[in-house]
C-alpha cells in the first residue's frame, strides 16, 4: 500500500492532519495533469495550473466536499481528472455567458486575425458527447476521462480502473471510434 493510499484511508478516518499532510505528495502530479490539460486551451486562457490544482484539491478536499471514500492512489487520481474536467468545463460555459462577453475574448492587436474559440467549443462539445457515452458504456467513458483529462498513458488508466491493459486498449480502441463517431463531420 502506497504513502498516498495510507493517507487516503486516514482521510477517511476523520484524520485532520492527513490533508495537510497528502499535498505534498500528489502536487507535482496533480500540477502536471493540470499544465497538459491547460495547454490544449486556447492562448490566453486566464487559468493557471497552479489555480486548477487547487481548485480541484479544494472540492476534493476541502471543508464543502461530499464524504467520498478513496480505495486507492488511482481512484483518488481518477476524481482529480473529473475535478479538473469539471472546472474546464465550467469555465468555458461562464465565458461563453452574456456577462462575460457572449463569447467574445480578449485579445491583443497582432493577435486578432489568429484567435479562435474552437478550443472552448471543442470542449464543451467533447463534454456533452463523454456524457452520452458515460449513459452508454460508464467503463469506456471514465477510461477517456483519465485518458484525456488526466492525461494517464493506457497502463497507467488500466491500473487505476483495475482492468488489464489489453482490456483498456480494446474499450479505448472503441471510445475513440465512438466519439470520432459523434464529434465527426456529419453529412
Amino acid at each position: 500500500m502506497t504513502n498516498v493510499t495510507q493517507i487516503l484511508e486516514r482521510i477517511q478516518a476523520s484524520d485532520p492532519s492527513a490533508a495537510e499532510q497528502l499535498l505534498p505528495l500528489v502536487y507535482d502530479e496533480l500540477r502536471k495533469l493540470a499544465a497538459q490539460k491547460l495547454a490544449q486551451e486556447k492562448p490566453g486562457q486566464t487559468l493557471q495550473a497552479t489555480a486548477l490544482v487547487h481548485e480541484a484539491y479544494l472540492r476534493l478536499l476541502g471543508p464543502a466536499r461530499a464524504e467520498q471514500p478513496w480505495n486507492s492512489r488511482g481512484h483518488f487520481f481518477s476524481a482529480a481528472a473529473e475535478a479538473m474536467r469539471r472546472i474546464l468545463i465550467e469555465s468555458a460555459r461562464r465565458k461563453r455567458g452574456i456577462k462575460h462577453g457572449g463569447g467574445r475574448s480578449r485579445i491583443e492587436l497582432d493577435e486578432a486575425c489568429c484567435v479562435t474559440d474552437a478550443v472552448s467549443d471543442d470542449l464543451l462539445a467533447l463534454d456533452e458527447v463523454l456524457t452520452k457515452l458515460a449513459v452508454e458504456a460508464p467503463v469506456k467513458a471514465e477510461l477517456v476521462k483519465l485518458r484525456y483529462f488526466a492525461g494517464l498513458s493506457v497502463e497507467e488508466s488500466a491500473a487505476a480502473m483495475n482492468i488489464s491493459p489489453a482490456t483498456a486498449k480494446r474499450y479505448w480502441a472503441y471510445a475513440r471510434a465512438w466519439l470520432y463517431n459523434a464529434l465527426g463531420p456529419h453529412d
